[in-house]
């Protein structure tokens, strides 16, 4: 018994939990189904965005609220509009963690919340590559190898280089 709790102990020490199956292989996208996958997972990313956004602004008024006690040395703490912030908080924290779950269970990554910018891991002339989407765009038009990022974007069709790109 002592030697099972040792190993469990040794495991935790080791960063390695109880499950040793390797990762599964990450899922390979064709240009169609990539661009089913993201017209299902625009809403997602859309939630996301905002609540993200509104997160950053609820999180900015918490510390506000907090400096401001600080640099009083006592102040009477708005209880109900701080428990209020803090639900508000919560539940914009649990759809955004909702929506990115429902976005990376695809096999789809999210390359920058920020912007909407999704990769499609996929496979051209037997090379990993992304198929690159960028909120906004009316449908994935690019991709780039995996060692690069947004800025090495090719056309995935080299006659359409999406709109207001100007072919030099």
């Amino acid at each position: 018994m002592a030697d099972e709790e040792d190993n469990e102990d040794d495991e935790e020490e080791d960063g390695e939990g109880q499950d040793d199956s390797p990762e599964p292989e990450p899922r390979l996208f064709t240009l169609t189904e990539a661009e089913r996958a993201r017209q299902d997972l625009e809403p997602f990313l859309v939630e996301a965005m905002d609540c993200r956004k509104k997160l950053s602004g609820l999180e900015n008024d918490l510390s506000a609220v907090s400096a401001r006690i600080m640099m009083m040395g006592g102040v009477i703490v708005p209880y109900e509009k701080l428990a209020a912030l803090r639900v508000q908080h919560q539940q914009l924290a649990a759809s955004l963690k909702t929506a990115l779950s429902r976005i990376l269970e695809t096999g789809c990554l999210i390359k920058d919340l920020e912007v909407g910018l999704l990769d499609f891991p996929a496979v051209i002339d037997n090379e990993d590559v992304y198929l690159c989407w960028k909120l906004g765009e009316d449908r994935i038009r690019f991709y780039h190898r995996q060692d690069e990022g947004f800025a090495g974007r090719k056309p995935i069709d080299p006659r359409d280089t999406g709109s207001g790109d100007i072919v030099q």
